[in-house]
Order: structure tokens, then C-alpha cells, then sequence
């Protein structure tokens, strides 16, 4: 059987869908992780409704940037759509992942941002986690899973944020994605998120009064893993 040219694309999507369950990400199968060949214009993301247990690499469906199924017998994630609008538009990520995690999730059914409360926040952004407004009727309506990452994107536009220093958002009444340079990144960014979304929380639930992270820790928390003089790891 000769191998497909996607072979590691779909390798590296496997892989990080795995992750998910193992991190306590998941429930059943709600998420999916997609990785992108930019070279190649297309992106292997997991099939829809398939448990982790039955994955496999070669079940790894290869969509193009368009959502047209490029090569695969399964029906690709529903969510194929915002990923594949996604890669599109932002050219500089190779990797997109979606939950329904918990804390995270609780944050975007609340529509509110994360707030910055502490240094493992500031370690990976300097600005409060967004959470898009829930989209209108009108977008609902049409192709749902489409305009939900023109969603991300206004988001974006709106708030002035780049997609190359907040590799996160929580889409409001839904659940949060996440992306970067890898489908491990992007897996990386969920894990972060959760870990932060849970920790904003009972904060908040310890004193609903706490005020936000002073620029100063901000802004050493994050240079010193990000800025041009980074020290942090080796």
C-alpha cells in the first residue's frame, strides 16, 4: 500500500487527539485537534463522533483550507469548518484544538473574560483570556460552524489582540479553542487554559473583591519566558 503524502500530518493530529483524554480534556468524544501543512493547503483533523479508543492515524480525515474533504472515508469533525477558516486567515498557525473543558468551558457559558489574576497567567499572556459575544441569530442560522471562526476572528479584530501572542479564546455560550506554531502546542494552550480558568475561579470564589495581576509582575512574567532576553528553560 503506497503511503499517503499526508501521512504525517495525519500522524501528528493522532497524536495530539490523544492527548486529550489523558489530560482530563475531553468527555467522550467532545473535542477534536487538527494539524496543518501550510505548504500543502491542508489540514488532518479527527473524525466526527469516533471514540479515542478507536482512533487511528489513517482515520485522520485531510481537509482543505476551503473544508473540502481532500482524503479520508469518515466524515470529518463538525467543527471542521472553523478550523479550516482559521488556517486560512491566520497562515503563521499549524495546529488548532477544541474542548468542552470544564472550568474553561463554565467561563464561556458565563460570556466573561479570564481575568489576570496571576504569574502562571502572565506566563503565557499579558491580557485577559477573551471570550467572544455569542453570535447572532442570523449567523446561527446560516453555516454555523463557519461564522464561528469569523467569530474568533472579530473577536480578535475588535479587542486588537494578535493570534500570534493569545493562542486562546473562549467563544461565548459554546467552549473554548485554541491554537499555535503544533497540534501539540495548540493541546499545550488547552491544558494551560483549563489549568488557568480553574485557578480564576476560585480566586474569585475565595474573594469576589480580587484585584487584577500590577503590570509590573505582568509584564516580567511573561519577557522572561517570551521577551527577547528570555531566560526561562534552556
Amino acid at each position: 500500500m503506497a503511503q499517503s503524502k499526508y501521512e504525517h500530518i495525519q500522524q501528528e493530529a493522532y497524536d495530539a487527539n490523544m492527548q486529550l483524554p489523558k489530560l482530563g480534556l475531553v468527555l467522550f468524544t467532545f473535542g477534536n485537534v487538527s494539524a496543518a501543512d501550510s505548504s500543502l493547503g491542508v489540514f488532518a483533523i479527527k473524525p466526527s463522533g469516533v471514540p479515542y479508543e478507536e482512533l487511528t492515524p489513517a482515520k485522520m480525515v485531510i481537509v482543505d483550507f476551503d473544508g473540502n474533504t481532500v482524503e479520508g472515508n469518515l466524515r470529518p469533525s463538525s467543527d471542521t469548518k472553523t478550523h479550516a477558516l482559521l488556517y486560512k486567515h491566520w497562515d503563521k498557525i499549524n495546529g488548532i484544538a477544541h474542548t468542552h473543558s470544564t472550568y474553561a468551558t463554565a467561563w464561556a457559558q458565563a460570556q466573561t473574560d479570564i481575568p489576570i489574576f496571576g504569574t502562571t497567567h502572565a506566563d503565557h499572556n499579558t491580557v485577559d483570556i477573551p471570550c467572544a459575544p455569542p453570535m447572532d441569530d442570523e449567523m446561527i442560522q446560516g453555516d454555523y460552524e463557519y461564522q464561528t471562526g469569523f467569530q474568533i476572528m472579530n473577536c480578535f479584530k475588535e479587542k486588537g489582540l494578535s493570534y500570534g501572542e493569545v493562542e486562546m479564546i473562549l467563544v461565548g455560550n459554546h467552549a473554548p479553542f485554541t491554537w499555535g506554531k503544533s497540534a501539540a502546542k495548540a493541546v499545550y494552550n488547552s491544558a494551560v487554559l483549563e489549568s488557568i480558568a480553574k485557578m480564576a475561579y476560585l480566586t474569585q470564589s475565595i474573594n469576589a473583591n480580587t484585584l487584577r495581576l500590577k503590570d509590573a509582575l505582568i509584564k516580567k512574567h511573561y519577557e522572561r519566558k517570551h521577551g527577547a532576553d528570555s531566560y526561562y528553560g534552556q
